[in-house]
C-alpha cells in the first residue's frame, strides 16, 4: 500500500505492506483522512514520533470477524486499550497505560491506504453523511467532550481562545447551549465563519491581549496551541471560573500557580470525546463542517499536503488515497 511516513522531521511517500489484521480488529480501506495540528506537531518532533501519522479518517471495512461491518463505512475512536486494567474496567480506556493510539503512539495511522483498528472502536457512518462530513467525527467528538466534563448553562459567559480547526468546531458545539459566547483569534477569515453564524468574535494581534475584557468569563476553553493563549485565557476568566485546556504545547507556558489558587480556578484537561453525539450532530446538520475544508490532496502528494496544512491561516486539509 501507499503510505506517508514521518521520520526526522520529514514526510515521504512509501510503499509499505498492507497491515496484518490481528484478531478482534478490522482491516479498513481509508476513503479520506484529515491532517490536524497534532500531526504537524509530530512532524516537528513532538513525542519523537516515527511512522505513519494520522488519526482522523472515514473508511470502508474490508475484513472483520464481524460480518455486519464488512463493506460498511466507518469512523473510529483512536485509543486501543487493553480492556482488562483498572482504568479499562471503569470505562476509562483512553487512559489505559498500555493503550496504543492511532497514528500517535504504537499504532500506524490513517495517512495510508489501509489501517487496522479494533472492531469495538468502530462506529457506522449514516448514509446521509458525505465522506467530507464524516471525516470530522474525531475532532468534533473532542469538542463534544467539553460538555461531558463541564456543565454550561445558557446564562453562562464562555470564551474560546483560538480560531484553528478545533477552535471553530468547539465554538459551534458550545453555541448550541445558548451561552453568551465570545471567540478570540488571530485570523479575520476564520473568525468570519463564526460571525456569519451570529457569534461574537474578536481578532487580536500578538501584543494586543491587554484590550480584552478582564474577569469576564465563567468558562474559558484554551485551544490556541500557543503558550500565549494560556495567559489570554487567564485574563478572561472570573474568579472561581473553569479553565478547559485543549492545547498540547510544544513549549510549556509560564504559569503563575498562586493566581490559580487565589482565584480558586478549576482547571480541566480535555482530550478525546464521544463519537455517537458527534455523529448525531453531523447527521442532523446541527454543526457545519464542510466550510472548514481548505483542500483535498491525493495521498501520493503527501509532502505537499503537509506543507499546505502548515501554512498560516489554512483550515482543514484532507488526504484522498483514491486519487
Amino acid at each position: 500500500m501507499r503510505a506517508l511516513y514521518l521520520s526526522g522531521g520529514q514526510v515521504e511517500v512509501r510503499d509499505l505492506p498492507v497491515p496484518a489484521r490481528p484478531p478482534g480488529e478490522a482491516l479498513i480501506r481509508v476513503r479520506l483522512a484529515g491532517i490536524c495540528d497534532t500531526d504537524l506537531h509530530l512532524k516537528a518532533g513532538y513525542m519523537d514520533f516515527e511512522g505513519i501519522p494520522g488519526h482522523e479518517f472515514v473508511g470502508e471495512v474490508v475484513e472483520s470477524e464481524q460480518p455486519e461491518l464488512v463493506g460498511r463505512r466507518v469512523v473510529g475512536e483512536i485509543n486501543a486499550a487493553c480492556g482488562t486494567c483498572d482504568f479499562c474496567r471503569r470505562g476509562l480506556g483512553r487512559h489505559c497505560a498500555s493503550r496504543t493510539v492511532l497514528g500517535i503512539l504504537g499504532r500506524a495511522g490513517t495517512h495510508a491506504e489501509y489501517l487496522v483498528l479494533p472492531n469495538e472502536n468502530l462506529h457506522l457512518v449514516p448514509d446521509t453523511l458525505s465522506d467530507e462530513e464524516a471525516v470530522f467525527t474525531e475532532p468534533l467528538a473532542a469538542a463534544c467532550e467539553i460538555l461531558e466534563q463541564v456543565h454550561i448553562e445558557p446564562t453562562a459567559r464562555v470564551a474560546v481562545v483560538g480560531d484553528g480547526k478545533l477552535g471553530l468546531l468547539i465554538a459551534r458545539v458550545l453555541a448550541l447551549t445558548g451561552c453568551d459566547l465570545y471567540v478570540i483569534g488571530r485570523h479575520a477569515r476564520k473568525l468570519g465563519l463564526l460571525a456569519r453564524q451570529g457569534m461574537a468574535t474578536e481578532q487580536v494581534a500578538p501584543g494586543e491581549e491587554s484590550r480584552l475584557p478582564s474577569r469576564w468569563a465563567d468558562v474559558v476553553v484554551e485551544c490556541s496551541g500557543s503558550p500565549s493563549g494560556f495567559e489570554t485565557a487567564r485574563r478572561l476568566l472570573k474568579p472561581r471560573g473553569t479553565l478547559v485546556l485543549k492545547s498540547t504545547y510544544r513549549e510549556s507556558p509560564p504559569v503563575y500557580l498562586a493566581g490559580l489558587v487565589v482565584d480558586e480556578i478549576t482547571v480541566v484537561g480535555s482530550r478525546c470525546g464521544p463519537f455517537e453525539p458527534a455523529l448525531r450532530l453531523l447527521e442532523h446538520r446541527l454543526v457545519r463542517v464542510t466550510d472548514l475544508v481548505e483542500d483535498v490532496i491525493a495521498l501520493r502528494e503527501g509532502k505537499r499536503a503537509y506543507e499546505r496544512a502548515a501554512q498560516r491561516g489554512v483550515l482543514k486539509v484532507l488526504l484522498d488515497p483514491g486519487r
